[in-house]
């Protein structure tokens, strides 16, 4: 007689062995690029801020202020696509479970969005506080 537990219904399909060591990190890497590469498809939004970024990050380099405000300067901008990346996965979650309407698809939606206009807001002061005198200078000096 066989055994119930060895029918298809109740197997168990083992998980692919883990890698480890640069061999790991290098599939990270495919991961991590095809996650972008898959957004910047997919979203306008992301699209935008990495053209943003493309101009603000080279400009940071140029601003004279000293390393840690270049870091600063550099790191709010790729907060934004961070904070973008994560919206987007929080986005693509809910619409892979459905697209129907439900309460708390639309606040967990609303709560990604929240986050990236967070991450702008702190961009702007950042740039604002940084490069606004400069800016000040430039223009009127």
């Amino acid at each position: 007689m066989r055994d119930p537990a060895d029918s298809p219904a109740h197997s168990t399909i083992a998980p692919p062995a883990k890698r480890s060591g640069p061999l790991r990190g290098l599939f990270a890497l495919r991961h991590s690029y095809a996650g972008i590469v898959a957004t910047l498809r997919a979203e306008s939004a992301f699209r935008q801020e990495a053209a943003l970024a493309a101009i603000l990050v080279p400009a940071a380099f140029l601003m004279p202020v000293d390393a840690i405000s270049r870091v600063l300067l550099i790191g709010s901008v790729l907060l934004v696509l961070l904070v973008e990346l994560l919206n987007s996965a929080i986005e693509a979650a809910i619409d892979r479970i459905s697209f129907e309407r439900h309460e708390l698809s639309k606040r967990a939606k609303d709560c990604g969005s929240a986050a990236v206009t967070i991450a702008l807001l702190m961009c702007v002061l950042t740039w604002g506080v940084l490069c606004g005198p400069l800016a000040y200078h430039w223009l009127l000096g």
